[in-house]
């Protein structure tokens, strides 16, 4: 099919999507403006994680009992398998299955996570806690965040400080939205703490 074909304006915005395309194949740790952990041991990263609250991609706005799960593949690749349920707590299950791919030179903490061919989108581990319990996954663009936990629920005081740290990244926090899980995504905060 000759180009000429088309008129100027729809091939010029082709262009530009390939451009697009192109640019986001490509995720380096030297372009990461995110804090990034140190090291990330990846056994121990893998598993079910519970959103708890998220700046929302277009597929993230109104979900319930969201659950990231990691799974160490054979061939050095991540599994990922998202669930949820749109709309409320019984609303249509969800399943989307993404692939992460661990970024050379980046110590397991920097991912390029791929829905589509070949355009793998960078997800930043900002933030672990020593027990392995809670995690932030940033992005350099500060256009989305997970604030996770490894069960479906954490305590108000636990929310505030992770919700701290994902300010101190340049994030607007206005734009964070708690996730609902069967229970309230965030407890109040023990007696005396």
């Amino acid at each position: 099919m000759k180009m000429d074909r088309f008129p100027r304006l729809p091939r010029v915005v082709i262009a530009c999507l390939l451009v697009c395309l192109l640019a986001g194949c490509a995720v380096s740790p030297a372009k990461v403006t995110v804090p990034v952990v140190p090291s990330l041991d990846l056994p121990r990263y893998m598993g079910p994680w519970y959103l708890i609250s998220v700046i929302p991609t277009f597929l993230e706005k109104d979900i319930y009992n969201a659950i990231e799960s990691y799974e160490l593949a054979a061939d050095g690749t991540i599994k990922t398998t998202f669930t949820f349920n749109k709309g409320a707590f019984d609303g249509p299950a969800k399943r989307m299955q993404p692939r992460g791919f661990v970024i050379e030179g980046s110590n397991n903490a920097i991912w390029g996570m791929q829905f589509v061919w070949p355009i793998k989108a960078e997800f930043v581990i900002s933030h672990v806690d020593p027990g392995y319990t809670e995690t932030i996954i940033a992005r350099s663009a500060r256009d989305y965040v997970w604030i996770m936990a490894r069960t479906p629920t954490i305590d108000v005081a636990r929310y505030a400080a992770l919700v701290a740290k994902v300010e101190s990244m340049g994030y607007d926090i206005s734009k964070l939205v708690e996730v609902p899980q069967r229970a309230a995504t965030v407890q109040p905060a023990a007696p005396g703490s």
